[in-house]
């Protein structure tokens, strides 16, 4: 249960408590799903703000303990890169305070850990994400609107009502153009059927005309692959000629940030 709603008493005092910078991580947190502490010490403590990477790191983990122990987040059991990658492979979520301070319609806090498949899922997603907002900092693109799960979802308006349930929504600026994506990233987990299933549901919803009418334009589809072979493969799924040309885009995630940005696809 995540408890009684807070009052407005409260929710002022947490604010006032973790400030500016602990409200946005935690609400981060909350829209991307799981994020892990090197990619929440990237965004929210980058090793410029301070004296040395150590100082930066150490900042990080004072803030991310005191955020645990309000139970805005919460630190899962499972960690990523091994022990020795320190505090930076603990893996967090949206704790039952913060659930209450955000008052997301989201599924309440979970009382198991996520599977192993799961969070490497929802690391890369968010990896994607932090990578975007570096390459913002660096005035290589504007990230303009990011939407996670599942305010990305959109309903096709066919038989049945079918859910399109994309990883995540962009809009970002380069070059004096904006461009918009539906974003699946890809670990290399789903066979030839899954993916096509998912594909022909993109092209259904593009050809129903609606995304189109409210917003004036059809995202691409972008498919983030971890190498070169599994790009291969997927475009070996996406090349037929059931789909729309220029549709879909196949890349990796190294070269993902160009990708979106305008660049080679």
């Amino acid at each position: 249960m995540t408890g009684a709603p807070l009052t407005e008493r409260e929710i002022l005092e947490i604010r006032e408590r973790i400030g500016g910078r602990g409200l946005a991580l935690v609400t981060q947190v909350s829209d991307l799903r799981l994020m892990s502490g090197g990619q929440i010490q990237a965004v929210y403590f980058p090793n410029e703000d301070h004296s040395s990477g150590e100082a930066a790191a150490r900042q990080c983990r004072r803030v991310l303990s005191h955020l645990v122990q309000a139970h805005l987040l919460t630190r899962l059991e499972r960690r990523v890169g091994g022990v020795r990658a320190g505090s930076a492979s603990f893996v967090y979520e949206l704790g039952s305070v913060g659930h209450r301070l955000l008052d997301r319609e989201r599924p309440t806090p979970r009382l198991y850990e996520p599977s192993a498949v799961f969070v490497d899922h929802q690391l890369a997603v968010s990896q994607l994400v932090v990578d975007l907002v570096l390459a913002s900092r660096r005035r290589k693109l504007e990230l303009k609107t990011v939407e996670g799960e599942p305010d990305c979802w959109r309903r096709l308006p066919t038989v049945g009502r079918a859910l399109l349930r994309p990883d995540l929504f962009l809009a970002l600026a380069a070059r004096e153009y904006e461009y918009r994506w539906f974003v699946e990233v890809d670990r290399g987990t789903h066979h030839r059927p899954a993916i096509l299933r998912k594909a022909r549901l993109y092209e259904s919803y593009y050809r129903s005309g609606v995304e189109q009418a409210t917003h004036g334009v059809f995202p691409r589809v972008v498919w983030i692959a971890p190498d070169e072979r599994r790009t291969e493969r997927l475009r070996d799924v996406l090349g037929g000629s059931e789909f729309t040309p220029g549709l879909m885009v196949v890349t990796t995630s190294e070269e993902a940030p160009l990708v979106l940005a305008g660049g080679k696809a």
